[in-house]
């Protein structure tokens, strides 16, 4: 029974939530219902007062669903699935938009071969891949997707390993004519190492792959050279020359003018983890992504491991 003297929550007002659940922004939301962001507000007061609490809290990343929001939104999920059965009984293609966070290299690597892959067979499915080298969010408004490096400490969500990758160093062949090529890790002391800015950097397994704890492998002190936040600033820096690259080896290998120095000495094994929350899983076209995604990073990972330009 519901409890008397309050109104039943409005299936349009739980359409809404569900809006807004999966965009984290009323204005996004608005966009996609084709209403202004005062309805939005108002449907989504509506439906507070139905229930009788708060579905969304605002954080720094958007509006984050309350648990009593996370309820709300499965039964909107309910809702929007029965419409869509009414309108095409055997099943509505897939469509909306997937937003997914993920590094510079698997976004262009793994992440938008991926996408495209998605649109090939669902061409109503739109996928906005965002660039960032970040930890995962706690509060994930706004994305339904994050690809980090490292195993992730997160509540509310499902944490997926992906896949392994490796980074060695790396550099040119004019670079090493000039400077000599390391016989050791020790004489690598007199080369700059490219890679990123130390101040800047907040992923602490690729932090971890700088200073060696816990990946057994340590660099000796190596001066600063080019650093950036940004993977594809090593590579082309390595290729101009910089100094020595710690580069992911599925980027490196690609380019025949790179040289890997002491491969057999420094290698750097780490993970992809894909986290999402587990009602966002449950979108069909959430879904396919991430199934793309993984097929990407499982027919790709011969080069994620450097095991394709070491048999180059």
């Amino acid at each position: 029974m519901f409890p008397i003297g309050r109104s039943l929550p409005s299936a349009d007002d739980l359409l809404v939530l569900l809006a807004v659940g999966r965009s984290g922004r009323f204005t996004t939301a608005a966009d996609t219902l084709g209403v202004n962001h005062t309805t939005v507000s108002r449907r989504i007061a509506s439906l507070e007062r139905a229930l009788g609490g708060r579905v969304l809290v605002k954080t720094s990343g958007g509006w984050e669903l309350t648990a009593l929001g996370r309820r709300a939104l499965d039964a909107a999920e309910h809702v929007d699935g029965v419409v869509r059965g009414l309108v095409d009984p055997d099943g509505a293609p897939l469509g909306g938009v997937v937003r997914i966070s993920a590094t510079d290299g698997f976004s262009a690597y793994i992440a938008a071969p991926a996408a495209v892959e998605v649109r090939r067979r669902h061409p109503a499915v739109s996928v906005e891949l965002i660039a960032a080298t970040r930890r995962a969010s706690e509060a994930r408004s706004g994305m339904d997707i994050e690809v980090v490096v490292g195993q992730p400490r997160v509540h509310r969500a499902e944490a997926i390993r992906v896949a392994e990758y490796c980074l060695g160093l790396y550099a040119t062949r004019d670079y090493l004519d000039r400077h000599g090529t390391p016989a050791d890790r020790t004489e690598l002391e007199a080369h700059p190492l490219v890679y990123f800015v130390d101040s800047m950097l907040r992923v602490d397994d690729l932090d971890l792959a700088h200073t060696g704890a816990g990946t057994g492998v340590r660099l000796p002190a190596m001066a600063g050279s080019v650093s950036s936040t940004n993977v594809f600033v090593h590579v082309e820096a390595t290729r101009a020359h910089a100094g020595i690259g710690l580069l992911p080896c599925f980027m490196a290998d690609r380019h025949d003018d790179l040289i890997r120095v002491l491969p057999d000495d420094v290698t750097v094994t780490l993970a992809y983890w894909l986290v999402a929350r587990t009602d966002t899983l449950r979108r069909p076209e959430v879904a396919a992504v991430v199934d793309a995604i993984r097929a990407q990073a499982l027919a790709r990972a011969d080069e994620l491991r450097g095991r394709a330009g070491a048999a180059r």
